[in-house]
């Protein structure tokens, strides 16, 4: 142990050598050049690593929040739904949870959609409380034309206005004002199980941004849309927000509490858990792979420690008969190849976190010099590349760079410390 402490008791005259053999040239035994290119490696390693996790992180964020816009963040559904002398007791329990944003039922099937032409499309049609839209911002933000909402809901039963998605209404051609026919599959009659069938007129169409709502989303006023599905005063869901969804987890206790005996409580992570399963282990994954550059960045400073050694096997003699110990000529050698990592894993820290926070900005300016666009808003509904740094991912790639090239640096320098003064002078 002591050994081993001695090795990094560092001491001025050591620091002062390293640093003079990094300026010196290499026709002079110096590996200037080497330093270079082993810096530049591990500065641009560390940006690009930096740069691609975080703009993972803002498209990961960028999907999620879409995800929980237009969702819920918890869901109750069982017995006490079907408890209908009650169940408007339990909708104020679950309101009364501090953090809990909104509450609201919701009723929903799969069906068809016919325009006037008679071209069909597939649908899944849900039956919301009309308030509740307005704690969709993903929703109800992109409604056209925003006089739909001041309709939507009125009339007996809720009217026989409905809101489309952008991809139902781009594929039917469809937009406020047209008439459409929707279809149920689970009407009943006295003669067997046979489509429901009713016109309605389409009073504004909304786009989220997320092609798999706007393909097949249809909002009707959830008393008509018991009416249509034959269901009198029935619901499927309560669909609860919060105002920390990712620490959904904290509230589900609660929410089993005021929900009573019976509930079934499953949250958005449940919900989506192949979809968040998939983002934890890529981000996990892509830190690992992407951290094979920092390292092969760092095998450079190896083969340049390597060269400067034998460059300066007569100096590690001289020090040597100077009574220099073989500790000492370890820490010469390991600083000059640590200043080297370091001076490159900060510089590359100072470029990702510069260009990861003008990313917008460096991004306009390569459409404005190239004439055309680099992202495609109208693909992804997104005006830039997002990206979003963690302070805990930027300190794993700094301590980590920094720690490759220590261990890039140590074994050569342990080398330089086993070299003998009489074989170093031998041929001098």
């Amino acid at each position: 142990m002591g050994s081993l402490l001695s090795l990094f008791s560092f001491k001025g005259w050591e620091f002062d050598l390293a640093l003079k053999y990094l300026r010196t040239k290499r026709k002079d035994g110096g590996i200037a050049v080497i330093a270079i290119i082993s810096f530049t490696g591990i500065m641009l390693a560390v940006t690009a690593l930096i740069s691609v996790l975080s703009i993972m992180n803002g498209f990961r964020d960028e999907l999620m929040a879409r995800v929980l816009a237009f969702s819920g963040h918890a869901y109750v559904s069982g017995a006490p739904l079907n408890d209908f002398a009650h169940r408007d007791e339990m909708l104020n329990r679950v309101k009364a949870i501090p953090g809990v944003v909104s509450v609201s039922p919701y009723l929903d099937s799969p069906g068809l959609i016919q325009n006037s032409h008679g071209q069909t499309g597939l649908a899944y049609m849900r039956g919301v409380v009309p308030e509740a839209l307005k704690q969709t911002p993903l929703i109800y933000d992109s409604i056209t034309p925003k006089s739909a909402m001041s309709q939507f809901g009125t009339g007996d039963y809720g009217g026989d206005i409905i809101l489309v998605g952008s991809g139902v209404a781009s594929d039917l051609g469809l937009s406020a004002g047209d008439e459409v026919t929707l279809v149920s599959p689970g009407g009943s009659t006295a003669f067997g199980a046979t489509p429901r069938r009713k016109e309605y007129t389409v009073g504004g169409v909304f786009k989220s941004g997320v092609s798999d709502i706007d393909k097949a989303f249809i909002y009707m006023p959830i008393t008509q849309a018991q009416l249509f599905f034959d269901r009198e005063d029935e619901w499927d869901t309560v669909e609860i927000k919060v105002k920390d969804p990712y620490n959904i987890d904290t509230y589900r206790p609660s929410i089993f509490k005021a929900a009573g005996e019976g509930a079934y409580v499953l949250d958005w992570k449940e919900q989506n858990a192949s979809l968040w399963g998939a983002l934890k282990v890529e981000r996990t994954a892509m830190r690992f792979i992407l951290f094979f550059i920092v390292i092969i960045a760092t095998l450079n400073i190896i083969s340049g420690i390597v060269m400067l050694v034998k460059n300066k096997a007569r100096d590690v003699a001289i020090l040597r008969t100077m009574g220099a110990d073989r500790a000492a000529i370890s820490r010469i050698f390991f600083m000059a190849g640590s200043m080297i990592g370091a001076a490159g894993t900060a510089a590359g820290l100072l470029l990702g976190v510069l260009f990861c926070t003008f990313i917008k900005q460096i991004q306009h300016f390569l459409e404005w010099v190239f004439h055309m666009k680099l992202f495609d808003p109208s693909v992804y509904y997104l005006d830039a590349v997002p990206a979003k740094m963690e302070p805990s991912e930027v300190a794993f790639v700094v301590i980590a760079s920094l720690l490759a090239a220590c261990l890039s640096t140590l074994f050569p320098a342990l080398w330089a410390s086993k070299l003998e003064p009489v074989e170093a002078l031998r041929y001098e």
